[in-house]
């Protein structure tokens, strides 16, 4: 490990505040910006481990709300009363199985890295694409979605992507991203009733605020 990541604040500060890796505060930013998570809430939680976005997720949504976490391995933190966790692909799982609908689907699904850019950026792109599909057949109507990519040539296609299920959609980079990562995260808010592409009547007007 890095001096620099030795000393970087977000994971002194994912220690100290009892978080598995300092990732919770990419989701903790992009929370506080569009009003993600709220008491009560049904929240489905891909590529979960080790286990912040979870943790996360879990405290605001509080006893009445529910988050199912899917990883391929486990998680790296105690599972809190209203998590429940799956070790499986899930690409493989099934509407019913999931038991939604959910009012926010998460993805920081991220592929193992090779060191060939354009590589790591595809192999981002299509887990990117499994999580937007998964979110349009397990978010509710209204519902909300946030997913990881890296930034690279099909990012255009992976927004255009999400604006076929999700009226608003943006683009954030978190502070705690590092500096030179090309990670991006996409934002897709209000599910539509019926997706772009299936709908009989022209797209709506682009949302002024949409970046």
């Amino acid at each position: 490990m890095s001096r620099r990541r030795e000393q970087d604040r977000f994971g002194k500060q994912a220690r100290r505040e009892g978080f598995p890796a300092r990732s919770v505060y990419k989701l903790e930013e992009i929370d506080r910006r569009v009003q993600l998570l709220k008491p009560g809430m049904k929240v489905l939680d891909l590529g979960a481990a080790p286990g912040s976005w979870t943790l996360y997720a879990s405290q605001k949504v509080g006893p009445r709300g529910r988050v199912l976490a899917l990883d391929l391995h486990a998680l790296h933190s105690e599972i809190p009363p209203n998590v429940e966790f799956r070790v499986c692909d899930a690409r493989e799982q099934t509407v019913e199985s999931l038991g939604g609908p959910f009012d926010v689907v998460l993805s920081d699904m991220a592929p193992k890295t090779m060191g060939t850019r354009s590589a790591d950026q595809y192999r981002s792109f299509e887990l990117f694409l499994t999580a937007v599909e998964i979110a349009a057949r397990t978010a509710k109507v209204g519902g909300a979605f946030v997913g990881k990519i890296f930034q690279g040539a099909e990012f255009e296609q992976a927004r255009e992507a999400l604006r076929k299920h999700f009226v608003k959609v943006r683009v954030l980079k978190p502070e705690a991203v590092r500096e030179e990562s090309y990670e991006l995260f996409l934002v897709g808010l209000g599910r539509r009733e019926v997706s772009l592409g299936d709908a009989p009547t022209a797209p709506p007007t682009p949302d002024p605020d949409e970046t």
